[in-house]
């Protein structure tokens, strides 16, 4: 392939690759066995990765508030406007390659009520 080629293809986004458990065992898994994944925050900041479709999303919603510098507990993943259990796969979403999974920073709090610092 020519440079002139090369600079004729768009410029991919990094992946994350999420690990799979520690096995001795050799697997030969074909890509239809994985789907990409983007992570998308409310600010439009996008996380890109790599999973196995059988891999739980916890992994992946503890993986994204790594890579962020996050405590995991501010954030609320959401796909097709439902929340994401820490069971959920994939799979179990019925979720193709390239979906968004949209996260939020969870809110706490909001009862409305409001106690005064000049009391007493």
């Amino acid at each position: 392939m020519s440079d002139e080629d090369q600079q004729d293809i768009p410029p991919q986004p990094p992946t994350e690759e999420i690990p799979a458990s520690a096995s001795t065992e050799v697997k030969s898994e074909s890509n239809s066995n994985t789907i990409n994944v983007r992570v998308e925050s409310s600010t439009g900041e996008e996380v890109f990765f790599k999973i196995k479709r059988n891999t739980k999303l916890s992994k992946l919603s503890g993986a994204y508030a790594t890579k962020v510098g996050k405590d995991l507990g501010t954030f609320r993943f959401l796909y097709d406007g439902e929340r994401i259990t820490n069971e959920d796969t994939p799979d179990t979403l019925d979720m193709e390659d390239n979906d968004t999974i949209q996260v939020h920073v969870a809110q706490i709090g909001g009862s409305g009520s409001f106690l005064s610092p000049t009391t007493g």
